[in-house]
């Protein structure tokens, strides 16, 4: 009898493990993992070991992409502070909506979604940022009465501020809008490593 499919059905699984492994989409990482856990499912059918193979198909396969596909969802937020809709100014709908869609783009290409939280006033919108509930906020700059202060604003009615120098490093590089200014903050006992 000819046992040569066998060869190539198991040759299937350090293949599936390596694009697991090459792959930098999270989510096409869940679809290989699921692959790579039939694929072995399906081996150890063909081998004979069907408690292995059902033990392999339930939680080898449907829990951990089950589990995986929550945790990489959760995970890929990213969670910006806003002022309440009134604190925007009819003409500045369109500076702040194209910031928004701009920042929605950019964190797109890293996978992620831009999530947006409200708060009432300055204070409380800075206290979330330093409790860590929201990774970054923007609000609308004050003006002073310099003039040279008011042009500033004028060219960037926004001022973004992060506690995670890894967003600060993406939007630094890859945010192009003239509606904001961009600082890192560093929050205190942020666990994060300083390089």
């Amino acid at each position: 009898m000819n046992d040569s499919y066998i060869y190539v059905i198991t040759a299937l699984l350090p293949l599936s493990a390596l694009m697991l492994i090459l792959q930098a989409n999270p989510y096409h990482a869940l679809v290989i993992q699921g692959i790579q856990g039939a694929v072995a499912t399906l081996v150890f059918a063909v081998l004979g070991a069907a408690d292995v193979a059902l033990t392999q198909a339930l939680m080898g396969t449907l829990l951990a992409i089950t589990l995986y596909a929550i945790a990489v969802r959760s995970s890929l937020v990213m969670r910006l502070g806003v002022l309440e809709d009134g604190a925007i100014k009819p003409d500045d709908e369109s500076h702040f909506g194209q910031l928004m869609n701009d920042l929605r783009t950019i964190f797109g290409k890293h996978y992620m979604r831009l999530e947006l939280v409200s708060y009432t006033n300055t204070q409380a919108l800075h206290r979330a940022l330093m409790d860590k509930e929201i990774h970054a906020t923007c609000a609308r700059r004050e003006y002073d009465n310099q003039d040279l202060v008011a042009s500033q604003d004028e060219q960037q009615p926004y001022h973004t501020t992060t506690r995670v120098r890894r967003l600060y490093d993406i939007m630094r590089t890859e945010l192009s809008s003239p509606a904001t200014n961009l600082t890192y903050v560093n929050a205190p006992d942020s666990g994060e490593e300083h390089k």
